[in-house]
């Protein structure tokens, strides 16, 4: 349970920047890019989740 959670931290970290620089690059719109960024941030805070039950 532990590896899903900091798996899924470390996916959620990841997806922030990159979204970010395909928006900046103008190969997504804004929509789009927000669309990953609140999927990045969910997959984070379901990884926190996660470790923490593992913890227990």
């Amino acid at each position: 349970m532990r590896l899903i959670g900091r798996s899924l931290q470390v996916f959620g970290l990841v997806v922030l920047p990159v979204s970010m620089v395909l928006q900046l690059q103008n190969t997504i719109g804004a929509g789009p890019m927000l669309l990953m960024m609140v999927f990045g941030a969910a997959a984070f805070y379901m990884g926190r989740i996660l470790e923490g039950y593992g913890r227990s």
